[in-house]
């Protein structure tokens, strides 16, 4: 595969039977789908093997997070445009049609970011969209740093497709229960305390960052659209707030001690 105008997709997984299929039939028409697997154990290979994907595997044991996976995958694709995909996010016609029509151009970027709709209580989030992702890009020119929920670095010119265009955006099919945030929110909090140990947060934080975020989910990115599943969400994004900076108040005292 040499053809400058051919995409390879890239899942990178983990027990993620649950969506895979879906997944997989909507990307079927790219020229190449490469799934990355952190050594599954249900039926998450049985079901790239049905639906002919190529398949690696990066020893999960390794690696507590998905980064070094992605960066080890894109660079095992075989042609020079990427488009990486997460085992819950559906790809439309319309995305596939755009992203193949922008390589075939002359100027074409060398990175396109890509809007998500977010569902959460089985309602599309106002207040988490665009959500844009930088997920299609040229192989040879990007990086991916081994940071939890970083962006691909990209040398060159990246582009956003524009927030109007929701038939290009990706589906993201996991609808999250509160309990699903809630274990999240502790996960990824301890993912953020190394980045967030030069503030000093006090008891002023505890109040005025929790509510910040709030009011910039419900008021400012419109969650006041979305009925009681746009009040819970903005609600949820303001007690991560809230762990973020106890815990990091916590680790503090302990250490005064």
């Amino acid at each position: 595969m040499n053809d400058h105008h051919q995409i390879s997709v890239v899942i990178n997984t983990y027990n993620a039977e649950r969506h895979l299929e879906r997944v997989i039939e909507a990307v079927s028409d790219f020229d190449e789908i490469l799934v990355c697997d952190m050594e599954s154990t249900d039926r998450t290979l049985e079901i790239a093997r049905k639906h002919g994907c190529r398949i690696i595997t990066f020893p999960k044991e390794q690696h507590s997070i998905v980064e070094p996976a992605r960066e080890f995958a894109i660079h095992e694709a075989k042609c020079e445009w990427v488009l990486v995909v997460d085992a819950d996010e559906i790809v439309t016609p319309q995305l596939r049609a755009y992203l193949y029509e922008q390589i075939r151009r002359g100027d074409a970027p060398d990175g396109i970011a890509i809007p998500r709709k977010n569902y959460f209580m089985g309602r599309f989030l106002h207040s988490a969209y665009p959500d844009y992702v930088l997920r299609f890009f040229r192989r040879d020119k990007t990086h991916w740093p081994p940071v939890i929920h970083c962006s691909p670095v990209i040398e060159g010119r990246v582009v956003r497709i524009p927030k109007n265009r929701k038939d290009l955006a990706f589906e993201h099919l996991a609808n999250d229960s509160v309990s699903d945030i809630l274990r999240k929110s502790d996960t990824y909090s301890n993912y953020e305390m190394p980045r967030r140990r030069h503030k000093n947060y006090g008891l002023l934080a505890l109040f005025f960052r929790p509510t910040l975020r709030f009011l910039k989910s419900y008021v400012l990115k419109r969650g006041f659209l979305d009925g009681k599943a746009g009040l819970i969400h903005a609600l949820l994004d303001g007690i991560y707030q809230t762990v973020i900076v106890s815990k990091l108040i916590e680790e503090r005292e302990q250490k005064a001690k």
